[in-house]
């Protein structure tokens, strides 16, 4: 029993070392777990302004984000419909560039 005690241990403390020397990186293009968890907010906060704003089909649009920078990507029915989805995403706390993939379909 001692031994399985001593195991489990030596595991834990090997597992925290591990994790605090590669800064809890994150598969995706090694982003950090932080920066990974506000992106994530971002993307959904810009997500939720787009389902609140009846110019903008949300449904049809993607929102990705990394490190800040939120790409837009999905289909617009117009113009202004493409230009009113950059400006929520410009808007939203925390985004630092906005890239407007959306092609305009009518």
């Amino acid at each position: 029993m001692k031994n399985l005690t001593r195991a489990l241990a030596f595991s834990l403390v090997a597992a925290t070392t591990v994790l605090g020397t590669t800064a809890c990186s994150v598969a995706r293009d090694q982003q950090t777990v932080g920066s990974y968890v506000d992106d994530a907010g971002i993307t959904t906060a810009v997500k939720a302004k787009m389902a609140e704003d009846k110019s903008v089909s949300a449904t049809a649009i993607s929102v990705e984000t990394m490190n800040g920078t939120v790409q837009l990507s999905g289909f617009a029915k117009s113009e202004a419909e493409k230009a009113r989805a950059g400006e929520i995403a410009r808007t939203t706390k925390h985004v630092r560039e906005v890239r407007n993939s959306i092609v305009v379909r009518p």
